[in-house]
């Protein structure tokens, strides 16, 4: 499974997007996966999965099957996201 966070890097909420990856790392020593959706294959990535408000915090499968979808902010907590990967 994988977490990933969708998120312009240069955004008004790019501070919490990387707190919330720093913090999720250390908590759980799960690595999050950040696409940015101004990258071709960021777009791609956002087409698929039909995702439009950033940021956005998705935990999938290796098939791309999704599992939990956060959509703008506030970003989820920890343990909540945490819980999917259990």
């Amino acid at each position: 499974m994988r977490v990933v966070v969708i998120g312009k890097e240069f955004s008004e909420y790019n501070r919490e997007v990387e707190d919330f990856m720093r913090d999720f790392e250390a908590r759980t020593g799960v690595e999050v996966e950040r696409i940015n959706p101004e990258t071709k294959e960021g777009e791609t990535f956002c087409r698929a999965r039909d995702v439009v408000q950033y940021p956005t915090v998705i935990v999938e499968t290796e098939e791309g099957k999704i599992l939990g979808e956060y959509r703008g902010t506030p970003l989820p907590g920890i343990d909540e996201v945490f819980s999917y990967l259990k």
